[in-house]
């Protein structure tokens, strides 16, 4: 498996914990304020250098530039000038080394929560989703609708990120969720993940991002699922939870629902060596949360513990 971690267009504190804990390899974000050109090469090299300045070789790119999926995802006017966009992009991620991007479908609504200060062991928080908390007014959007829009999708972008040997990682809806208000959504189930990939428009370069938290919160056989996925696995979320996907809340790594060490071992056996990253860690003391989910100091244990299976497993396996 290849360590990696998320890291933000400007850097904070995360760069500098990731960097200091031996991570090498970036999923990074890129600027989206409107003011950076995504098709630019110039502008996406002096970003890429800041990265490597510091030590990461940036590998994977997470998510999908908001300003541009989220007109994609709905199908509207904007959409085709957004693909256009995002075509542009392919070449010069393929002269930069980055080869996977990291997108999702969920329309209108993104990964959601709907607390984020469940007090979690030793008094730290975790963020956590109860579908009876819910309460918000949503456009309406179908799963019609988005199938329609993915297929739309698909066949606009699939040519060129085989052009170019772009990987598209598909990553589940979060929460795996049929409906929420009445926004619909299609990422739910491993058949509908399977239909996704293998079914609407089939390509080498299109596969998942295995958030494997997510698949249990479907109610998925987290095994089975990776033995479906397999070649189809191109990015890993290590991440943790306890609940399913009507009520569950994040936990630290050590401590939900999944096996971790047990999941990690599978991955090796199965032969699936991608980029890993932690994913949604708990806000400890002293820290005041920019970003629920994403803080240095949880990362520094979530790391620390990954990194510490990895190197167990890689022993065990000489």
């Amino acid at each position: 498996m290849i360590l990696t971690d998320y890291l933000r267009s400007e850097k904070d504190a995360s760069w500098d914990i990731a960097r200091e804990c031996g991570v090498k390899y970036g999923v990074i974000r890129l600027p989206d304020d409107g003011k950076f050109d995504f098709t630019d090469e110039k502008a996406f090299k002096s970003l890429y250098k800041k990265f490597t300045d510091f030590g990461f070789t940036p590998i994977v790119i997470e998510p999908l530039p908001n300003s541009l999926h989220d007109h994609i995802k709905a199908g509207d006017s904007r959409r085709d000038e957004c693909l256009d966009k995002l075509i542009k992009t392919f070449p010069i991620m393929r002269d930069l080394g980055i080869n996977t991007l990291c997108f999702n479908f969920m329309a209108h609504i993104g990964w959601l929560r709907t607390s984020s200060d469940i007090e979690d062991r030793g008094g730290a928080k975790v963020t956590g989703f109860s579908i009876d908390d819910f309460n918000e007014k949503t456009p309406k959007i179908t799963a019609a609708k988005l199938w329609e829009n993915y297929e739309y999708f698909l066949k606009a972008v699939i040519p060129y990120a085989e052009k170019y040997d772009v990987k598209l990682a598909l990553h589940p809806d979060d929460p795996p969720v049929e409906k929420l208000g009445d926004v619909e959504r299609i990422m739910i189930s491993l058949k509908n993940i399977k239909r996704a990939i293998y079914d609407v428009y089939p390509s080498k370069n299109l596969g998942v991002t295995f958030c494997q938290a997510n698949f249990y919160t479907m109610g998925e056989d987290v095994y089975k699922a990776i033995d479906e996925l397999n070649e189809k696995i191109f990015f890993v979320h290590f991440r943790n939870v306890t609940g399913r996907k009507e009520n569950f809340r994040e936990t630290f790594h050590d401590d939900g629902d999944l096996d971790m060490a047990r999941l990690l071992r599978y991955y090796y056996e199965k032969k699936i060596d991608v980029p890993i990253r932690v994913d949604h860690v708990p806000t400890l003391l002293g820290e005041n949360s920019s970003v629920i989910g994403y803080d240095a100091l949880g990362r520094l244990f979530a790391i620390g513990y990954l990194k510490g299976l990895t190197e167990a497993i890689e022993k065990e396996r000489r």
